[in-house]
Formats: structure tokens, sequence, C-alpha cells
């Protein structure tokens, strides 16, 4: 709760199990059916959305840069999404374990980190996302 400044429902970070600070970071979301968007999406076979693999996935992401200590304090923001694909479904039962690493920093307000979400091993999603500081 201290890494990042998202609340339920939207945290979708559940524990950070690797960090190198300004290169790298690892972690985990448990998927369970007790989730507000599976009432509706879909009740007779609950998946994952795919925008919010990617929102956890930049949740990851944006420890990378919130963590750096010589950064500007502020809030992070999506700036751009390239290349992201999914591959297989996620589910409730699922547990997501998620890996960014930092591909570029310029002028300590954008960043672009490369992003990748597994399942027991198995790529569900993949992509590069980009980040800007708001003022």
């Amino acid at each position: 709760m201290g890494l990042l400044p998202h609340r339920y429902p939207f945290a979708l970070v559940d524990r950070v199990i690797e960090h190198e600070s300004g290169k790298r970071a690892v972690a985990i979301k448990n998927v369970t059916i007790n989730e507000p968007q599976f009432q509706g999406h879909f009740p007779e076979r609950p998946l994952m959305p795919g925008v919010l693999i990617v929102e956890a996935m930049a949740q990851v992401g944006g420890l990378i840069v919130t963590q750096m200590p010589d950064l500007p304090k502020g809030l992070f923001v999506f700036a751009g999404i390239d290349g992201v694909r999914f591959r297989r479904p996620v589910v409730p039962g699922d547990q997501l374990k998620i890996s960014c690493e930092l591909l570029s920093l310029k002028r300590k307000r954008f960043g672009k980190v490369l992003a990748e979400a597994t399942v027991e091993d198995q790529l569900v999603c993949s992509g590069t996302l980009m980040f800007s500081l708001v003022d």
C-alpha cells in the first residue's frame, strides 16, 4: 500500500517478490472470483479483462520509477501502450506473475518498460508500456 497510489478496487498488485531499484520489478496478482469485474465479465464464464491485465502490468512498471530516489515525486500515468498481445485467458484461481524491466527514462519524466505476465510459467500477455509524470 505504501508503494503505489492505487486503492481498492483498482489496486492490482498483491505482493512484490523482486525489485532492483531503477531496473526491474516482479510482482504477483492473485485473481479471485470475488473481484467486482467478474460480476459482469462474464457471469457464465469469468475472464479477467485484458485492460486490467495491462493495468496490473503498468502498476508493476510503476514500482520501478516510483522507487527511484533521484526522480521527482508525483503521479506517473500511462503515456502509451505498444505491441501488447494476449496469449491466453486469465481466470479466477490464476496467479499472475508480472515482470517489468525499465527500457528507458528520459528527462526524469518519461519512462518505458517491457512488461510480461505469466500464469504457471506460461506467457499470457506482453508489451511495452510508457509512462509520463503528471504535474
